[in-house]
């Protein structure tokens, strides 16, 4: 399974496919802080980067590779209007 789940971090480790977003969603809608940690994904579904963009954790480590960083990481910046981003 591409997500291991240790308490409040959630790593998203090699190629993460859509029968993950469920186990991560579950994980991300207990109460408290959640940090979700990419350092070793080399890629994930649209699902994966729904569940995070609706869930926004409260820290988010991108992926070691720029251009996936790159893909992914703009969709999950905070865009609220207070922070400057479109509304």
């Amino acid at each position: 399974m591409a997500i291991r789940i240790a308490r409040k971090i959630v790593h998203l480790e090699g190629r993460c496919t859509v029968e993950e977003a469920l186990p991560l969603l579950e994980a991300l809608r207990k109460p408290g802080a959640h940090k979700v940690v990419m350092t070793k994904c080399e890629g994930l579904h649209t699902a994966i980067l729904q569940v995070l963009a609706a869930a926004r954790p409260a820290t988010l480590v991108p992926p070691a590779d720029p251009a996936l960083a790159g893909l992914i990481m703009p969709f999950l910046q905070d865009s609220s209007p207070a922070s400057g981003g479109a509304a």
